[in-house]
């Protein structure tokens, strides 16, 4: 007798993933299904070039005059300090992670902080003096002129992303951030140097943009570098 793994005696696994049981749908539906994902995949691959397309031909100049200043911050010791909140805190540690173990074997490693990962400090900034502070409390004990702050929101509105960019801005570190929507409050304030748009309201695809326009700074940061090698 089979056996759920539940009292009620119901297969939650056929009831959720149907698809993966064979012969538990009609061909007909599984191929409507099929026709479904791949309609739907198509639709987000051709989303997603269209958002790549639009920040390449609005920001060319501007990711490379945003990368040679990364570059010439690292290649004087400078540190990159990521930070966002959700998804935009995986972009952090993604951004950290990127610089610190390069995905590309010629690369080399760069000193990058993402400021989301000590979760005691995280919580004990927002107990003790509110979540607003969580990342300009840490630029204030971390960060130096010189250094590089990357801040990520979808928004382009969360209060603790823009006043730790502010409070690195202040400190004479290289701003750098990326936003959604319209920009929101951070494309409209001055806290960074360098202020980059995915101009949509989809959250994912926001989160695809940022990813897109990350890589291909670092890309052309590793470019610059080399370049000042070279020289």
């Amino acid at each position: 007798m089979h056996s759920s793994g539940n009292e009620s005696g119901r297969d939650f696994g056929r009831e959720l993933y149907p698809f993966l049981y064979e012969s538990s749908q009609p061909d007909e539906a599984l191929d409507h299904a099929r026709a479904e994902a791949r309609s739907s995949t198509m639709q987000k691959c051709g989303d997603v070039l269209a958002l790549r397309r639009q920040l390449v031909a609005e920001y060319t100049d501007h990711m490379v005059a945003a990368a040679t200043a990364m570059a010439d911050a690292f290649a004087v010791g400078g540190t990159l300090f990521a930070f966002g909140n959700g998804g935009s805190a995986t972009d952090a540690q993604d951004t950290a992670a990127d610089c610190m173990a390069p995905p590309v074997e010629s690369w080399r490693a760069l000193p990058a902080v993402a400021l989301c990962n000590d979760v005691g400090v995280i919580t004990g900034v927002a107990n003790d003096v509110g979540f607003d502070h969580v990342f300009s409390r840490q630029i204030i004990a971390l960060g130096r002129a010189g250094d590089i702050a990357l801040g990520f929101t979808t928004s382009g509105s969360s209060p603790n992303v823009i006043a730790g960019l502010a409070e690195a801005r202040r400190r004479g570190m290289l701003c750098i951030a990326l936003a959604g929507y319209d920009g929101g409050a951070l494309a409209r304030s001055n806290a960074a140097e360098y202020c980059f748009v995915a101009r949509l309201e989809y959250v994912p695809r926001i989160q695809e943009g940022h990813a897109t326009l990350w890589h291909t700074l670092l890309d052309l940061v590793h470019a610059c570098l080399d370049d000042e090698m070279i020289a």
